[in-house]
Parts: C-alpha cells; sequence; structure tokens
C-alpha cells in the first residue's frame, strides 16, 4: 500500500494519448487454448507426491474447519493511522482475495468504535421502550422463538473509498473498497419485535443503542424500521461473529453501517430523531460551501473490479478474466459496464450469480492480454436509472471536505509488466 500527493496522480491525457489502449493489446473474449499451449510434463503431476503417499489428519482433528495454511495471506487489514486507537478503528474486507458474492464470515470489514464486546448470549438483553403500548424485554431465546427469516444484503460504511476524495491515496482494493461484505442474515424482522411492543400513533423515529463500550446509539425512521430492518442472530448459516455483534445486530438494508448498531440491547421509540434532541449531528457530508448535507442513510450505486487491481495484478499473457463487484442501496444492480482503456469504449459485463434486492452482484469480463498498458474502470447501473458517476462529477456537486458516501467511479493502470496501480482520471 502507498500514499499519492495530487502531483503524483498521472493526468488522463498522459495515459489515453499514447498507445491506443483500445486497439492491439486487448482482445474482449478469450481466446479457447490450443494444442500448443499444453503444458510440458511436470514432476508435480508426473510423481508421486508426498500428500499421495501419507494418510492425512482424521474427522476429530478439526472440529471447526478453518481454511487452509496455504490461504493464510488471505486475511483482514488494517491501517494503522487512521485511527488514534485500535479499539475505535477499522478492518479491511481483502475484496480481491474472494469470488462470488457472499463475504465468509471471517473476513468481514469491522468497525468499533469501543473494541469487540464479548457478551454471553443467556446473559443478553433487548429492551423497547419510549413511545409503545406495552414496554418489553427480550431474551435471546424468545427472539429465536419468533418467526425467522433469511435475507442477503451488503453492509458498507459510509466512509468507504473516504480517502480517495481528493485524489489517488491507497493502493489496493481492499483498502479503497474493503470496508463492505455481503451475507446472508437469519433473525426476525424488527416490525415483529415492534408489533410485540405497539406502537403510539406519535412514533416517528428509533433509537437504536448498542451493549458495547461506547454506547453506540443511532436514529432510524419508523417508515424504514417496518419496511425491510431486521434484528439477526445469525450471519452466513451459524452465529453472529463478536465482532460483527454477536449475540444480536441491526440489519438496515442499502443504508449506510453506522446505523447497524451491533450488541443491540435497547431500542426506544421516540418522535425525532436522537441527533436532534442531543443537538449534534452524526456522519454528515460536509460540503463546499459550508453546509452540510444530513440524513443521507442510502448506499448509493457503486462498483469496483477487483482483479485486476494493485493487490492482484495480471501474472500471466493471453487468456485472463476480470471480475469486480457492483452494489445499491436502492434496489438491484441491472448493469455494469467496464473498460479497460480509460473510457474511450465501454463493454457490458457479464453479471454471474444471485441478483437481489440491496446485495452485491458479481461481474466478469473474459479477455485476451498481451502486456499492453490497461486503464481499467467499471460503471455500476441500478434499477431506479441511477447510473454510477464519474469522481469529478461527484466533486462538482460536493467539493472534497466530507469523507463520506464517496461512490465514484474507481481506475486501476494496468503496466505492461501486470503491474496494477492507483491512479485518478476524473
Amino acid at each position: 500500500m502507498s500514499d499519492k500527493s495530487s502531483a503524483d496522480i498521472p493526468s488522463r491525457r498522459k495515459f489515453l494519448g499514447a498507445a491506443g489502449l483500445a486497439g492491439a493489446g486487448v482482445a474482449l473474449g478469450a481466446r479457447p487454448l490450443k494444442a500448443q499451449d499444453a503444458p510440458k510434463p511436470d514432476p508435480l503431476i508426473t510423481e508421486v507426491q508426498d500428500w499421495n503417499r501419507y494418510l492425512g489428519e482424521g474427522v476429530a482433528k478439526r472440529p471447526y474447519g478453518m481454511p487452509s495454511k496455504f490461504e493464510k495471506h488471505v486475511a483482514r487489514r488494517d491501517v494503522s493511522w487512521l485511527t488514534a486507537v485500535p479499539e475505535s478503528s477499522v478492518s479491511f474486507t481483502p475484496l480481491h482475495e474472494l469470488d462470488g458474492i457472499i463475504t465468509p464470515s471471517g473476513l468481514c470489514f469491522e468497525r468499533h468504535h469501543g473494541g469487540i464486546a464479548e457478551i454471553n448470549p443467556a446473559d443478553h438483553r433487548l429492551m423497547i421502550n419510549g413511545l409503545v403500548d406495552r414496554p418489553l424485554v427480550f431474551t435471546m431465546d424468545d427472539l429465536r422463538r419468533m418467526p425467522r427469516v433469511n435475507k442477503i444484503h451488503f453492509l458498507e460504511c459510509a466512509a468507504n473509498s473516504g480517502m480517495e476524495w481528493r485524489g489517488a491515496q491507497l493502493n489496493g482494493c481492499q483498502f479503497t473498497h474493503g470496508m463492505i461484505h455481503n451475507l446472508m442474515y437469519t433473525g426476525v424482522t424488527l416490525k415483529t419485535v415492534l408489533d410485540e411492543a405497539g406502537l403510539k400513533p406519535n412514533a416517528k423515529w428509533l433509537m437504536l443503542e448498542g451493549a458495547d463500550a461506547s454506547g453506540m446509539n443511532r436514529s432510524l425512521p419508523i417508515e424504514k424500521a417496518l419496511d425491510d430492518c431486521m434484528l439477526a442472530f445469525g450471519m452466513n448459516g451459524e452465529a453472529l461473529r463478536p465482532e460483527q455483534g454477536y449475540p444480536l445486530r441491526a440489519v438496515i438494508p442499502g443504508w449506510e453501517g453506522n446505523i447497524w448498531v451491533k450488541w443491540l440491547r435497547r431500542i426506544e421509540v421516540g418522535d425525532m430523531p436522537w441527533q436532534t434532541r442531543e443537538e449534534t449531528s452524526k456522519y454528515t457530508d460536509l460540503l463546499a460551501n459550508g453546509r452540510a448535507r444530513w440524513h443521507t442513510f442510502v448506499m448509493d450505486a457503486k462498483s469496483v473490479v477487483t482483479n485486476p487491481s494493485p493487490q492482484a495484478p495480471l501474472r500471466h499473457k493471453g487468456r485472463n478474466v476480470l471480475t469486480g463487484l457492483a452494489w445499491s442501496g436502492r434496489g438491484t444492480v441491472k448493469r455494469v459496464d467496464v473498460t479497460l482503456d480509460g473510457g474511450r469504449n465501454w463493454r457490458t459485463a457479464r453479471i454471474d450469480g444471485p441478483v437481489l434486492e440491496k446485495s452485491v452482484v458479481r461481474f466478469y469480463v473474459d479477455f485476451d492480454w498481451n502486456g499492453q498498458e490497461l486503464m481499467i474502470q467499471s460503471r455500476a447501473m441500478d434499477s431506479t436509472g441511477y447510473v454510477q458517476p464519474t469522481k469529478d462529477e461527484l466533486r462538482k456537486v460536493r467539493g472534497v471536505n466530507s469523507i463520506y458516501h464517496n461512490n465514484g467511479i474507481q481506475t486501476w493502470l494496468v503496466r505492461s509488466t501486470g503491474e496494477a496501480e492507483n491512479v485518478e482520471i476524473g
């Protein structure tokens, strides 16, 4: 990972005026392998190896399965200088190491405000109070006996890509876009729990409060709460991980991750946002004129090419696969376009796998590469007709004072060596 000042950022003219990137260097649609491509005799396949000779460990040795030791490089990583202390910091999902749409439980990015709370579920309680007919306290067993739902959604921090507002900074999609994951959540709808308590006619907002050391709390409009929100106790077919809010968290599909309160212990129903009561605002987007956008809850359509990218260089000429992720908090992703020449030519990528509401999609482009420099971008379009903007288009509207809600198009320059870097062309 490296930092770049604006003076170091390559220009569009420099790269697009040079060698005709749309031409001989790239053929979209990879050619089939020919006979002459067949490998020469390789002792790793022609000779018996140790793993063929000896028995491996039996079934009782690994009661909870873990990744192969040869995959130990696939890990969350932090950036130590981002925050003063690690208890109030973030670790990033290694997007370049993953495929499909489901993030493995052990690789979901973390964002904490007071460190990981370790809670015995037998001791955990959820209280509903405020403008309700019946203030209630639920145990985890109470919640597990309610009608259960399973939903796949992405969770994205509002600060994802936040370091990139002023130009290309962090050299790797793990660090530019890794504050996102996509999971199957298991739990009960928030509406089910609120119906148990009964809402007063003047109920307009909820305050969600966590049991961690920070006493994390966020406001949620009642319309969203009754629409598609969940209280989750499971992820990817097992219990929540401690760093993901075990034993209970809020799931607020399509909205910024700071509202997805972890270690959820209390929901207070009121008639106005709690930020207003405290005469303070949280997670606002400061504009160039000094004003600020407030309650910018929805995460707009966004995408990123994960391979090739700075942490995943091209290693072979000839047939290659470009892949990435796209998502939208307003609905489904309908199309993803990809360019290999900095925007001179675009091709619609192939979306493969489930296309779900407020979930990521996986896209692919098969191509041949002969060593020509590439300027790679992706552009998502969602079911509302929204098209992912360029960074310059965003800056014209919002300036560069905020670190939140940067969904601008990301650019990777792939050099003739196959190495890639984060660059800026608008």
